[in-house]
């Protein structure tokens, strides 16, 4: 199994001389090929083997992706872990699933410094570490933005299946199509719906080695880029490129992570000529929904892609999957007769399957009595034309964290929801900062206590107490 379930889907397709991948300089998939396969005899001679069990821990680059496949043709069950942890973060995570090599980059922690070439690392055998969990590949953390990440533990299968369902997705690029990737490729969405994806379909990549938003559209012209896969972070700032070129060739902007406002879904249409398309996925299972044909607008989603078995109960979605993808017996209210809970609200279209998020199913707070969804709240905050993220959180009371690059005093909120909202879904405090805190993975950060403790510095304004 250890050279087998990954190679033919993903290594074996495409000539040698084809284009795999750009970033500061091309990569071919015959470069590709001798890169994993020397990595893999390295490895091989640290003693990784089937069954091992691997952290990995190093800045974006080409090497961090030859090292990943390399450690898959070994057998390895591979554990990410995102370099922008801090230690405190970093620690508990590698204490809990306890791996028996370290792999990582010199100086892994830090500041992003753009997507790499290449980058050095070393390999490090640890004392007590445990086997791979039979059967799992890939160990990822989910966002943890309301809390201590889950450990998700995915068979090959599974990452396999989920390759299967982009490709049966109506619109998804192929063959010799140029793909821009803009999400991290330590996390789900960039690594199998980027990488993964456009090794299997014989897409080429486009990484570029800077996020400057100017610089990522002239890389777009310059590659003929025909896709752009990236978060709404990212559409928000292309959309404010004031010169661009002509990109003929772009057909398909795709968002996924959250919800794309409406104003930057509507900004970039009228800059690109084209809509932003959603997909819909959860790291547990990976790709759920999605609608590439600009059809499906926010909230939507889309519909559920071939090969995702979802139903709806009382609002909430769940995914059909095999087995729990928690490791080490941990959230069972999550998983139970082969259905996972996804903690999200939708309502699905009964004629045509769209999905249409609704909030989170732990986001429903209990006020006076009543229940107010705090997404609801955040939706109404969001289509202020000056407010571009939001937060809204409840404790004692209903509190909002709001981002604007613009003046924006907390006394024309309170009036703002006022006019939309019943009393009991107002917020009773408002913070205003340029920006909000987000986690490793780009999402919102949720925790009330987390909000208050980075925000508190950034803060440019507060209401007057309680009201």
């Amino acid at each position: 199994m250890a050279n087998t379930w990954w190679g033919s889907h993903l290594l074996s397709p495409g000539a040698d001389d084809e284009l795999w991948a750009v970033s500061s300089a091309p990569v071919t998939r015959g470069q590709l090929r001798t890169s994993v396969a020397d990595l893999g005899e390295r490895f091989r001679e640290q003693g990784i083997t089937e069954g091992s069990s691997v952290l990995l821990r190093m800045k974006p680059s080409f090497t961090y992706l030859h090292v990943l496949l390399a450690l898959w043709s070994r057998g390895a069950q591979v554990v990410l872990v995102d370099f922008r942890l801090k230690p405190a973060e970093y620690e508990p995570l590698s204490d809990l699933v306890r791996p028996q090599y370290l792999v990582a980059a010199a100086g892994a922690g830090g500041p992003v410094a753009g997507f790499r070439q290449e980058s050095g690392f070393s390999v490090q055998r640890l004392p007590n570490g445990r086997p791979a969990v039979d059967g799992v590949r890939l160990v990822q953390f989910s966002s943890g933005s309301t809390g201590r990440p889950k450990v998700i533990g995915r068979p090959a299968d599974s990452v396999l299946a989920e390759i299967d369902r982009h490709g049966a997705v109506p619109g998804i690029p192929g063959k010799g199509e140029r793909v821009m990737l803009l999400n991290s490729v330590m996390h789900n969405m960039g690594l199998v719906s980027g990488v993964l994806h456009a090794l299997a379909a014989g897409a080429t990549l486009i990484v570029p080695p800077t996020l400057r938003p100017a610089e990522v559209v002239r890389m777009m012209a310059r590659t003929d880029t025909s896709a752009v896969y990236g978060t709404p972070v990212h559409y928000d700032l292309l959309s404010r490129v004031e010169s661009r070129p002509e990109l003929p060739a772009l057909r398909l902007a795709v968002s996924g992570g959250e919800r794309v406002p409406q104003e930057t879904h509507d900004r970039f249409r009228t800059h690109f000529g084209l809509p932003i398309s959603p997909v819909y996925g959860v790291t547990e299972f990976g790709l759920i929904a999605g609608d590439l044909s600009g059809a499906s607008v926010p909230p939507q989603l889309g519909p559920p892609v071939p090969g995702a078995e979802v139903k709806v109960v009382d609002e909430e979605l769940f995914v059909r999957m095999k087995q729990s993808p928690y490791l080490y017996g941990g959230h069972t209210d999550r998983f139970a007769d082969g259905w996972l809970r996804t903690y999200d609200r939708v309502r699905q279209d009964p004629a045509t399957g769209v999905l249409t998020m609704l909030g989170r199913a732990d986001s429903l707070a209990v006020v006076g009595g009543l229940k107010v969804d705090l997404a609801e709240v955040e939706t109404v905050l969001l289509d202020h034309p000056r407010v571009t993220e939001t937060v809204v959180t409840h404790g004692e009371v209903i509190e909002a964290f709001v981002g604007t690059d613009q003046e924006l005093a907390s006394d024309e909120l309170v009036a703002w929801c006022r006019e939309r909202l019943s009393p009991a879904k107002n917020p009773k405090r408002f913070f205003v900062a340029k920006r909000l805190p987000r986690n490793s993975m780009g999402k919102l950060v949720r925790d009330r206590a987390l909000m208050h403790e980075h925000v508190k510095s950034e803060l440019s304004s507060q209401t007057q107490g309680d009201r």
